[in-house]
């Protein structure tokens, strides 16, 4: 357990990344099942980037802490689920779907988007070395990178009751979505045991990626 002043001070910026990626998850979630017909979580407040309305005890706050302080190389967690009442879709699997594919999508555009300021804010650090602001605008902007590619790739893992079993399921045949759903008592254990032993490869992958963006062109 790292308790130093680098250790805490990369919390303080880690921490309100995951905050501001999950309530950004959630509320794309909720304002694509309003628009596909179904209002219930805009009504309970869950179209909102306010990560009051989001958190979930222990996939908000008791894990991710737990992995800063036994410093985790990648940051990663969950809100509490946005309520659906897929009877008031106007297709019933096709808008489930496009429910579920919200989450992960919303965090994959807010990937490429920190990537792009993350791009301006290396030149700028660069270009003015003494400027603190933007040496601490670079490493948000990283990790917001960095955490929304884990958020996108885990959440795509095809396990209830992540985001990648209700966009494979409507693909399935009955019976064999019937037993994808099976899984779930256990979906969290499986998708977890995946993130560390799977997820790693194509994140270590993905950051060489983002650092070679960042400072390509710039000396």
């Amino acid at each position: 357990m790292d308790l130093s002043p680098a250790a805490l001070g990369q919390m303080l910026v880690m921490y309100p990344c995951l905050l501001f990626s999950l309530s950004f998850h959630e509320a794309a979630h909720a304002l694509m099942a309003n628009r596909c017909g179904d209002p219930t979580a805009r009504l309970l407040g869950r179209a909102t980037l306010n990560p009051l309305a989001h958190i979930d005890p222990i996939g908000t706050v008791v894990m991710p802490i737990l992995m800063m302080l036994s410093g985790v190389p990648f940051l990663v967690g969950w809100a509490k689920p946005v309520p659906v009442n897929p009877r008031n879709f106007h297709d019933m699997r096709r808008d489930n779907a496009l429910v579920a594919a919200a989450g992960p999508g919303s965090n994959l555009l807010l990937a490429f988007s920190s990537m792009l300021l993350l791009k301006v804010f290396v030149t700028l650090a660069v270009n003015f070395p003494d400027t603190q602001v933007f040496v601490l605008l670079f490493a948000i902007t990283r990790y917001l990178v960095i955490i929304n590619f884990l958020l996108a790739l885990f959440n795509l893992i095809p396990v209830p009751p992540l985001d990648g079993s209700h966009i494979l399921g409507p693909l399935l045949p009955a019976g064999a979505q019937r037993a994808l759903d099976q899984l779930g008592p256990f979906g969290i254990i499986i998708a977890i045991i995946i993130a560390r032993t799977v997820l790693p490869i194509p994140m270590r992958f993905l950051e060489d990626v983002v650092e070679r963006f960042a400072f390509w062109g710039v000396g």
